[in-house]
């Protein structure tokens, strides 16, 4: 049977999401999580659709891609067919021609699993490596260690706290309590926590949204961060320890998380909370001298 390329639509999310849930295992290599659809809800069911495609043959769906933003598709394949070369090949050509609706004209990038047949394909496509991702994970067959700073599991009445501390932890972020709500009213934050950090004085100083993918399978932070008049004083530790002690409780078997590898003081306080760097993965690109159409560098991830 070919391959179909699939657009799901609001009805047809809930197959995508199960493969994915179904693909998540410790020792996985790191690609798309349920977690990264729950996180894009906050633009709502129709364009959280409208940004999923799936790659499926007689029925079975073997990839699924979320368009993060118009330049970035985000890979996850099914461990048994990472290395099936047609579905490779019919990858690298939905990808390549605009008109198939998967990326762009201009500045793209795909991110797909290291251990991917299509990586190797792409670059002999004239696709190049881009910046460096670090991949952290951490073990949740062990206690956690308290964060030592009050933590607040965030409902509806204080979503609009959550958002102020998004906003102050990426400058380029537009988060807003009706966002959270939108997110929140998702399928998908049934497995998920919502979690704030106060200091002393009772300033929200620090936050993040947990995904959990099932019990004994590896959850997601996505998004973590500090207000930036609050950095130095150990708060990103503290709630990193808190979405670790969040997905324990929801069963998860680890903790996960990707930062740039260049983003030195993120992957320094992850590893301060227990998690392990691992290889680094990158996103690969297509340069515009080598084809007309296609442009670097690689288009950025959104800061919402």
């Amino acid at each position: 049977m070919a391959i179909v390329l699939g657009r799901p639509g609001a009805d047809g999310l809930r197959e995508a999401v199960g493969a994915l849930r179904e693909w998540q295992y410790d020792g996985a290599p790191t690609q798309l999580h349920p977690g990264d659809l729950g996180w894009f809800w906050r633009f709502g069911a129709e364009a959280t659709a409208a940004a999923v495609r799936t790659w499926s043959r007689d029925g079975q769906i073997l990839a699924v891609g979320l368009l993060d933003g118009p330049g970035l598709l985000r890979l996850a394949i099914a461990p048994d067919a990472r290395w099936d070369v047609e579905l490779a090949q019919r990858l690298v050509e939905d990808v390549a021609e605009p008109r198939r609706g998967v990326l762009m004209e201009g500045k793209v990038a795909i991110e797909a699993p290291r251990s991917a047949l299509v990586r190797g394909l792409l670059s002999e496509g004239g696709w190049n490596a881009g910046e460096p991702w670090a991949p952290l994970r951490r073990d949740l067959t062990e206690r956690v260690a308290d964060p030592g700073v009050r933590i607040e599991v965030i409902g509806p009445q204080k979503a609009h706290v959550r958002a102020a501390v998004q906003r102050a932890s990426f400058e380029t972020s537009t988060y807003t309590d009706e966002l959270w709500h939108a997110m929140a009213a998702g399928p998908l934050y049934a497995d998920a926590r919502c979690l704030v950090a106060y200091d002393g004085q009772g300033n929200a100083v620090a936050a993040v949204t947990v995904w959990s993918a099932g019990p004994g399978k590896p959850g997601l932070l996505e998004p973590m961060g500090v207000h930036r008049e609050h950095r130095g004083h150990g708060y990103g530790r503290a709630i990193t320890l808190a979405a670790a002690a969040a997905l324990q409780a929801l069963g998860s078997s680890s903790a996960v998380v990707c930062t740039p590898s260049s983003n030195v003081g993120a992957v320094a306080t992850y590893t301060s909370a227990g998690f392990r760097e691992l290889p680094a993965n990158r996103d690969q690109y297509r340069d515009a001298q080598a084809v007309s159409r296609w442009s670097a560098p690689a288009a950025p991830r959104p800061q919402a």
